[in-house]
């Protein structure tokens, strides 16, 4: 068996575009992955293009030598770009060999470890008596895990002004109501989608009670290892780090000095299941679940639950998604993975067990869009 072509289709799909490869063989077979750089697709599609031009004609069994040429054939390896596009290739590849053996992903991996996939939910709504009745219904509904944004998530392509003080006084007493009304058996967390300095994030934490937060999403941008390790020793909050990180190198330090407590991998972007399953072993030797980040198409969704199931330290997945709709996504994909009982099911169909509706998506156009920009008062951008 052979690749014989690899498609790219970026297009919008509910409240974001979404950027598919294909990976088509001479022998029918084909394979279906992601690519998670969202809002850069098109810098990832030039690359897939690039690595195609010596991929076809390849085994696409070979999955192990195909990522490391992928990895290497560069001077200039890794970067998000290229991690993006190789995790798309690779994912698509597991998919194509799952197909050829009639087996699902999860049996190439070792096997599954559990039958079901929890997750985790997500309340958008900005801090106030909203967000607690909020909260109420979600654990009325079986919800035992939830993480709640920064509550001012801002609009895209515009700017909005945030004014980080003023938000960790907020967020710090409305998650110490929270944790009043939904007492201690929920999991509450927060992401600050790397907004805060670490004096701001050490005053965040301080502000609250000991115990009201479970866990602190990317607190600081994820750049400076110096910068978390003094973090690190100023809180005692746990950290859900990782949906930056894009290598096993990006991981090893955060992983050996016990920066993170969750890895919050992104198997879109962190090349796939081959990189993502050395990751997951490498925190299991720290003892440090997985925790992945899971906010794009249905693709990544089934590609996640296959790698869920199949490693041992895991915790909990994300559910997306938390600021759209999916009304798009049936027209678009077959047999996509479905909710029941706040947690997905490991399903036993060949491959990643999804399908996506080509005929519907070949001539769907790209539409460009730009994440929310953040200024502080004083007008300077900072992070969103």
């Amino acid at each position: 068996m052979k690749i014989t072509d690899i498609k790219t289709y970026a297009f919008w799909a509910g409240f974001r575009n979404v950027c598919l490869v294909k990976v088509e063989t001479d022998e029918g077979i084909y394979g279906w992955g992601e690519s998670g750089l969202s809002g850069r697709e098109q810098a990832v599609m030039g690359a897939v293009a690039h690595y195609k031009q010596f991929l076809i004609g390849k085994s696409p069994l070979q999955i192990n030598a195909i990522w490391q040429e992928m990895y290497r054939s560069q001077y200039f390896e890794g970067g998000r770009v290229l991690a993006a596009a190789i995790a798309a290739i690779d994912i698509a590849l597991y998919d194509v060999y799952g197909k050829y053996l009639n087996l699902p992903v999860y049996q190439l991996l070792g096997g599954k470890q559990r039958d079901t996939i929890p997750l985790f939910v997500t309340t958008t709504l900005d801090f106030g008596e909203a967000f607690i009745e909020d909260v109420k219904q979600k654990k009325e509904a079986g919800w035992t895990v939830m993480r709640s944004t920064a509550g001012e998530n801002g609009k895209a392509g515009v700017v909005t002004e945030f004014d980080t003080r003023k938000s960790i006084a907020k967020s710090s007493y409305w998650f110490t109501k929270a944790r009043e009304v939904l007492g201690n058996d929920v999991v509450l967390g927060i992401d600050y989608h790397h907004r805060l300095s670490v004096a701001e994030a050490v005053s965040f934490c301080q502000r609250m009670p000991a115990g009201t937060i479970d866990f602190i999403e990317e607190p600081i941008r994820d750049e400076s290892i110096t910068a978390y390790q003094t973090l690190r020793s100023m809180v005692d909050v746990p950290f859900a780090v990782g949906e930056e990180l894009t290598s096993k190198w990006d991981f090893a330090p955060y992983i050996e000095s016990g920066l993170t407590s969750f890895g919050r991998i992104d198997i879109c972007n962190a090349g796939g299941f081959t990189e993502a399953m050395k990751v997951a072993a490498m925190c299991e030797s720290k003892y440090i679940d997985m925790m992945p980040h899971n906010p794009l198409s249905p693709i990544c969704t089934a590609a996640s639950i296959h790698y869920c199931a199949a490693i041992p330290n895991f915790a909990w997945l994300e559910l997306p998604p938390y600021d759209g709709d999916m009304s798009d996504y049936d027209r678009f994909f077959t047999n996509r993975p479905l909710v029941e009982n706040n947690g997905y099911q490991v399903n036993d169909k060949p491959g990643l067990g999804i399908d996506v509706n080509e005929e519907e998506i070949k001539d769907l156009q790209f539409r460009y869009w730009e994440p929310p920009r953040l200024a502080k008062p004083d007008g300077s951008y900072t992070n969103w």
